[in-house]
């Protein structure tokens, strides 16, 4: 069965694992993969996939409504996968607007020209939101969110991710648009740009450059697989109940702190270094403002409901990823220069 599939951000980190799943498991869809290619967007992220016959790229951003309603008018989707976000808790405390123009202007021009070209017939059509688990807050030491757990947004980032899901169903409510939702916890693997915890340490542990560990190192953290985030998304986005939400987690916790350190492990047995080395790189820094101190996911109901369950543990995906940038120095080196902005310009010979 045909049909053709919007996915936004997928040159970023998540988005370019769900578009190679798509792109390559349903060869019948067409995939358009749209992206504004901002510093996260990176399309090396997509070398192995860009000549597939059922791939196209669009560079536009959520904000310019004039080039959603062209593309939207030209491919006609019979679905949305919605993951064009910022999503740095760090940067949305130097610059919260910017947020909000994406995560909650960007979500609503994307509801809005799938509503106008739907016009009322949603029979076959979806609009996945892709979110995020820091829209429930903070858990204490015990506990975990579920679908039901109520919104508690403590940084600019999360408060923009639970207004845009609000919309999200709000669009459901009031017009009829059919939707789904998922909320995931931390995601990691192969092409995330560092200067999220687990590459940037990776990369720093390989240049011998300090490790700041906020605070006391005991924040805690669900750890998802981004390969399995992206077969949770394929699932929910075929699968899901319409207007519902599921949580997807890695069914696993740790804390920063054991974290850097089974990460120092590891890459201390891969670099051939001695016991313990990268351990001494470990620098604890100030806390950043607003901190949530735990978050944790019960997936309970995508594992009964859709049979979806993490293919690895934690300790095997983070093995897998630190494999991965060991044998991908260029793309790591391109990033951390800025080099793979210069990729596109001479892929689509713009500007």
């Amino acid at each position: 069965m045909s049909k053709t599939i919007i996915i936004t951000g997928g040159a970023g980190f998540i988005g370019s694992h769900v578009v190679r799943r798509m792109v390559t498991k349903y060869p019948a869809y067409t995939i358009v993969n749209l992206d504004a290619l901002t510093y996260a967007g990176n399309l090396e992220n997509l070398r192995d996939i860009e000549n597939a016959p059922n791939y196209r790229f669009e560079k536009a951003d959520i904000l310019d409504i004039a080039a959603l309603e062209r593309i939207f008018n030209q491919y006609q989707p019979d679905g949305v996968i919605h993951l064009a976000a910022e999503s740095h808790v760090d940067r949305s405390i130097l610059s919260p607007l910017d947020f909000v123009y994406t995560n909650v202007i960007g979500t609503v021009n994307l509801l809005n020209a799938a509503k106008k070209l739907w016009n009322g017939h949603y029979e076959g059509k979806r609009f996945h939101h892709v979110s995020t688990d820091e829209v429930f807050g903070a858990l204490g030491d015990t506990g975990f969110f579920t679908e039901e757990t109520k919104y508690d947004p403590h940084s600019p980032y999360s408060a923009s991710k639970a207004s845009s899901d609000h919309f999200v169903r709000a669009y459901g409510d009031t017009f009829g648009l059919p939707y789904v939702i998922t909320n995931c916890s931390n995601n990691y693997g192969p092409n995330h740009f560092p200067e999220k915890l687990i590459p940037l340490f990776i990369n720093n542990i390989i240049n011998k450059k300090p490790l700041p560990v906020y605070g006391d190192g005991l924040y805690t953290r669900d750890w998802l697989y981004v390969i399995d985030h992206a077969a949770a998304i394929d699932l929910v986005f075929h699968e899901g109940k319409n207007h519902d939400s599921y949580n997807v987690g890695g069914f696993n916790e740790w804390t920063n702190i054991a974290l850097v350190k089974l990460l120092c492990k590891l890459m201390d047995e891969k670099l051939g270094r001695a016991t313990g080395e990268s351990e001494q790189l470990i620098t604890y820094v100030k806390d950043r403002p607003g901190h949530d101190r735990r978050y944790a996911i019960d997936a309970t109901k995508i594992n009964k409901e859709l049979g979806w369950k993490p293919s690895v543990t934690f300790e095997e995906g983070l093995s897998i990823t630190i494999d991965w940038y060991l044998s991908n120095t260029e793309w790591l080196s391109h990033v951390t220069s800025g080099a793979y902005q210069r990729y596109y310009a001479e892929q689509y010979n713009v500007g």
